[in-house]
């Protein structure tokens, strides 16, 4: 299966790291978080990546070019005009970068690229700025045996803040950050068929809007439950808490 990633956005609500680079290459324990959602996906065998480029693509162009440089031990010799890799540290990925432009929306993007996929076989679409320990093989199996055209991850999302345990006016205790209140919201990881892209009109078109209600609309669209970890990086609170998970050594997207 083929990966679509979604790069391109401003990151206007984490503009203490997006004013200098696409948010995607925020990094999480000194690789960007692409490079994380991109091992998630390596991990269960996919590893053919269609990345769509926007705000400061060439900041992700010059990543993937320079990829060994960024991953091994490296030796300058300037008086031959030589450079020597040691211990390539390469992933078997297959990476096409796609500038989807500047100002397109989600529905847009996806659109673009569309030449790049394989007319009848399924693909992953997620965006890149979050994070799951999603099972992707049953997420897989799960697409194909209901045979619809689009399956959404549906999540729990975090709380944002502890809640008090109270009997009246005493507080008896706290319940720290627990999960929003219930319902269940598009956790962004998605399996579709190609002939989804039919219902996007054009570059304003927002993948999240008109795409995803008709496809509702019409039965097309199920939704694969995820129980676990879920995270996305809006904030620089949640690019905080991710960068502590990830020191700490518990991780739970790292499945590699």
């Amino acid at each position: 299966m083929k990966a679509v990633l979604l790069a391109g956005g401003l990151g206007t609500r984490i503009s203490e790291e997006s004013h200098l680079r696409p948010k995607p290459m925020i990094e999480i324990g000194g690789r960007p978080i692409l490079w994380h959602i991109m091992k998630m996906y390596a991990a269960h065998g996919v590893n053919d990546f269609i990345i769509c480029l926007g705000y400061k693509g060439y900041v992700i162009k010059e990543y993937f070019a320079n990829y060994f440089l960024h991953m091994s031990d490296v030796t300058f010799d300037m008086a031959n005009n030589r450079m020597e890799v040691h211990h390539r540290h390469a992933e078997p990925w297959r990476v096409t970068l796609v500038d989807t432009g500047e100002s397109t929306l989600t529905g847009g993007r996806l659109k673009r690229v569309g030449e790049y996929l394989e007319p009848n076989e399924p693909f992953c679409f997620t965006y890149g700025d979050g994070v799951a320990d999603i099972d992707m093989p049953a997420q897989f199996a799960f697409h194909r045996a209901h045979g619809k055209l689009a399956t959404v991850t549906a999540v729990l999302p975090p709380g944002r803040y502890g809640a008090l345990m109270r009997d009246g006016d005493r507080v008896e205790g706290f319940v720290e950050k627990p999960r929003g209140d219930g319902g269940w919201i598009n956790g962004g990881f998605f399996v579709l068929s190609p002939r989804v892209l039919s219902r996007i009109e054009g570059d304003a078109t927002p993948w999240e809007a008109e795409p995803m209600d008709t496809l509702a609309r019409d039965g097309e669209l199920m939704a694969y439950e995820h129980h676990g970890f879920w995270q996305p990086m809006d904030t620089l609170r949640e690019k905080n808490l991710l960068e502590d998970l990830w020191q700490s050594g518990q991780a739970p997207w790292k499945r590699w």
